[in-house]
């Protein structure tokens, strides 16, 4: 458990150290992260601008969809950053706030963070994690906190190799064959799986199971045939016990739409459509913002 217990604050406390900043830091902003189950769900989808600043827009499938930006810290130089992690959000007992994340950045992948000391003073750094990192389409990180502790990094390469590393052992899985794949949401962190919900270039909705034991291989499931290909972000956060609300995000047209998606079952899958999200998305780089103490994702 203590290595699992790393990787959920290693990278918090390890860029605490660290002077190496891309940006001027700026005040965050208050965040809601905790999804709402009593009434209508809620996602908060985390961005970074063109212009290098953190943004967070709370969405809420409520009739009408209601959508709130705030805006965050300056971390990055701007148009760097290209594809970002979930970032999750913990406050500790002396009163100090964290929001902690992977991101690439001109071909560097950081682990990030930023927040508050037990003071209020805004905190934020960065810490390299290697280079290397052009061309990647995916980035995340998944964690089960049940019985059995377990998560996972993956890293999805432009060419369609997906990697997984077990972030104890430090282990690499290799899977081939995802060249199609044009950008992909986790979707399910149990303790025996992980699930990432997938489209492609040709419009189709997959989902790619994963399971822990490194000796069996993904298992791929068609969810639908077409209509999804002008989507280049999928952000999804859990909804009630086992479904998910999914913001898909067409960044060229900056509008982006918001579906309640039940426990995926291949084609099978109830899909409901609940509309276009008000405002602009037209930020480089999507991803989910989260509560690190939030129930864990069981949407497969």
């Amino acid at each position: 458990m203590g290595g699992m217990n790393n990787l959920l604050l290693k990278k918090a406390s390890a860029v605490a150290g660290s002077a190496v900043l891309l940006g001027v830091l700026a005040a965050a902003p208050s965040h809601a992260v905790v999804t709402s189950t009593t009434a209508a769900c809620s996602i908060s989808v985390g961005s970074i601008s063109a212009a290098g600043d953190i943004a967070n827009t709370t969405v809420t499938a409520s009739s009408p969809i209601t959508a709130k930006r705030a805006v965050g810290p300056h971390m990055f130089a701007p148009g760097l950053a290209k594809i970002a992690s979930t970032w999750r959000s913990t406050v500790g007992v002396a009163g100090e706030d964290t929001t902690y994340g992977d991101v690439i950045v001109n071909g560097t992948l950081y682990a990030g963070f930023y927040g508050h000391d037990s003071t209020g003073k805004p905190t934020s750094g960065l810490k390299s994690n290697g280079v290397g990192y052009q061309g990647y389409k995916a980035i995340d990180t998944s964690f089960y906190g049940g019985r059995t502790v377990r998560g996972a990094q993956y890293r999805l390469r432009g060419d369609g190799v997906l990697y997984r590393t077990n972030p104890d052992t430090r282990e690499v899985s290799r899977y081939t064959g995802y060249a199609a794949v044009k950008t992909m949401a986790l979707i399910s962190e149990t303790a025996t799986y992980d699930t990432f919900l997938a489209t492609t270039n040709g419009g189709a909705l997959y989902t790619i199971h994963i399971p822990a034991n490194i000796k069996l291989a993904p298992v791929v499931k068609k969810v639908r045939t077409s209509t999804w290909q002008s989507f280049e972000f999928l952000v999804a956060e859990k909804c009630g016990t086992q479904s998910t609300l999914l913001t898909a995000i067409d960044k060229n047209t900056g509008s982006a739409y918001l579906y309640a998606v039940g426990h995926a079952n291949g084609a099978a899958t109830v899909i409901k459509g609940l509309g276009k999200v008000p405002g602009n998305f037209s930020d480089p780089v999507y991803y989910l913002h989260t509560g690190e103490g939030n129930p864990p994702l069981f949407g497969e």
